[in-house]
Parts: C-alpha cells; structure tokens; sequence
C-alpha cells in the first residue's frame, strides 16, 4: 500500500497530478472560458488594419498593415495603407513615401492617389497636390464626391492663397493707465 503524504501541500499536488493525468482538468465543451492555443487561421492584416482605422485606433493600424505586408509583400494596397496610417498619424514625410511607392506600383490605383494628394496638400504643394487630384479623379471617371472635392479645394487654393500679404501699416502703443496699454493701428 502506498503511504499518503502528510503535508497538505504535497497532497493536493499529487492530487492535482492524477487529475491532470486523466484529462480532469481541461475544460467542459460549454465552458465560458477562453480555450487554451488557437486553431485556424488569422484575419487578414488589412482587413484588420481597415477596421482599426474606421475606430481611430492608427497606430495599431498600422501595425496591422506591417503585418498584412510581410504576409502579402509590398503591394499597392498595402503601401497605400501603411501612407494612409503615417497620415493620420501626422508622419507626412512617411506618409508621401510609401504613397509614392503605391502609386508607381500600381499607377491606377485610386485611393493611393487622393491621400498622395492629402499628403501634398497638407504639405503645402498645392500645385502638385492639384495635379494629383486630377489624375485620382480621371482614374475615378468622376464617381467619388470625396475626391471632387479635393480636386476642388486644391484648384481654389492655387487661385486665391490662403495667406494675407504683409500689412505695412504702423502700431501704435498708448498707455491708459497704470499697466493697462491699447495697441492701435495707423490707417
């Protein structure tokens, strides 16, 4: 006969032993509980990407898209992506060079070329930014309002610059009382 144990502890070990050994400790099939290792395979990196960003979660995204391109390589939806991502996040360097990369992978490919035109826009190249908006919108025969609208923008803003010319008007500083001063402008 074999001798049980006196510690507790190395009772309910040895206890927990033969449980594991009978299959007594693996979970019930309706269990609430997570299973142990996954089966299957996983969700595309841009359709997760894609999801994330629709939730603003960009920086999450984006590694979704470095995911989706060691799985796929570097095609134009993915490098699209990845610039779709550095934009949001405010990279515009990035963001321009992986849009470039898309559009001279794929030169039909639409959507690299609206936030390529995003990208210039946001960095101040207008004229380019317009150019690009043109051709997005010739690949798009018209059919995105989004993308009419840049192409609209961008054509405003090379008319008419946002900026004022420099006023040559002289200020004026008279005092009102004790530390209180009024600046004024000579017309």
């Amino acid at each position: 006969m074999f001798p049980f144990p006196r510690s507790p502890v190395v009772a309910a070990l040895l206890l927990g032993l033969l449980a594991a050994c009978s299959g007594g400790l693996s979970p019930p099939k309706n269990s609430p509980y997570a299973p142990g290792a996954a089966q299957g395979e996983g969700v595309d990196g841009l359709i997760v990407g894609h999801r994330l960003m629709a939730a603003g979660e960009y920086e999450l995204a984006l590694k979704a898209y470095y995911r989706a391109a060691a799985e796929h390589g570097a095609n134009a939806d993915v490098l699209s992506a990845i610039g779709s991502a550095d934009l949001k996040l405010g990279r515009l360097n990035q963001a321009e060079q992986m849009l470039r990369r898309a559009v001279e992978e794929d030169q039909t490919f639409v959507p690299a070329w609206n936030n390529l035109g995003v990208v210039l826009m946001e960095r101040g190249k207008v004229p380019e930014a317009a150019r690009v908006f043109q051709t997005a919108f010739a690949l798009d025969s018209g059919q995105s309002d989004a993308i009419r609208e840049n192409l609209r923008l961008a054509l405003a803003k090379m008319d008419k610059p946002a900026y004022d010319p420099a006023q040559d008007k002289p200020f004026k500083l008279v005092r009102r009382g004790a530390g209180e001063y009024l600046l004024l402008t000579r017309q």
